[in-house]
């Protein structure tokens, strides 16, 4: 929680100080800790070469830069910079380490926690698919809103818990979960590029992508509805689908994760940062 207080502060004075730069400004300036699941948001000189976890980081012309930090990732973190004029330094942040407690979901298809071999390899070319999706890097800068809530409810699962289906123990939950009413409109909770729709995937369901500039997406499953196509552009606040129960699910309810490309980050770090920014 303290690392989380301590990134949406630092959130809060990156944004101001972004907002005075200069071609001159030679700062590399990251929070000193991140939780596991942060999304980090950080700010180099202008036209600088950045580099973290195998990946050359995209550079906004104002010099802010953004990845996620893993579930399981342990740091320090190192973020290599090689300033316009030739000289580098390395960023390192600390990582502070959760305690990820078991959700028991019971209820659920049977076929969705067991599937046969073809069902299963339909799985794999699906989820494939989606991972595809996450890979796109554009220049647009929407992952710098602050986020809001797609829909409101009860949270009814959260990001990172082990999950075990009908007592087998599955992988860890990627995403956060709001119970809502069937049919329930959820929003967008930033703007984006819609880059995967699909109503029935045979885990997921109704699955939605939306992709927020350099890596960070959204990903909205169970859907009952999407009311948005691949290629449109979507606003903060749009309604773009609708709570469903599709997919393994037990009931009506939406899953919202975010991803910087493969890793997977908090959505509720995301919002516990946007607040702390609009309050200060």
């Amino acid at each position: 929680m303290r690392a989380r207080l301590l990134a949406a502060a630092f959130l809060t004075a990156l944004v101001a100080s972004s907002a005075m730069a200069d071609s001159t400004d030679l700062r590399v300036v990251f929070p000193p800790s991140a939780a596991q699941g942060a999304m980090v948001i950080g700010k180099v000189p202008a036209g600088s070469t950045v580099h973290y976890a195998d990946r050359d980081l995209r550079v906004t012309p104002y010099g802010t830069v953004v990845f996620g930090v893993g579930r399981d990732e342990t740091g320090p973190l190192q973020v290599n910079v090689q300033r316009p004029d030739g000289s580098t330094i390395v960023a390192e942040i600390r990582v502070e380490a959760h305690e990820w407690p078991i959700e028991r979901v019971n209820g659920v298809p049977p076929k969705t926690v067991d599937p046969p071999p073809a069902i299963a390899a339909r799985i794999k070319r699906e989820q494939a698919l989606v991972a595809q999706a996450r890979e796109r890097d554009d220049e647009r800068t929407d992952f710098t809103e602050s986020f809001i809530r797609p829909v409101e409810g009860r949270i009814s699962g959260r990001f990172g818990n082990q999950r075990v289906y009908n007592g087998v123990p599955g992988s860890a939950h990627s995403g956060m979960d709001i119970a809502a009413p069937g049919g329930t409109p959820v929003k967008a909770p930033a703007s984006g590029i819609v880059t995967f729709a699909n109503d029935d995937l045979y885990l997921t369901g109704g699955t939605l992508l939306i992709d927020h500039g350099h890596g960070i997406s959204s990903n909205f499953l169970h859907l009952s509805r999407i009311d948005v196509a691949v290629g449109d552009r979507v606003e903060q606040g749009q309604v773009i689908a609708a709570v469903g129960a599709s997919g393994r699910a037990s009931g009506p309810h939406l899953h919202w994760g975010m991803s910087w490309f493969a890793v997977r980050i908090d959505p509720q770090q995301v919002l516990d940062a946007a607040k702390h920014s609009a309050s200060h």
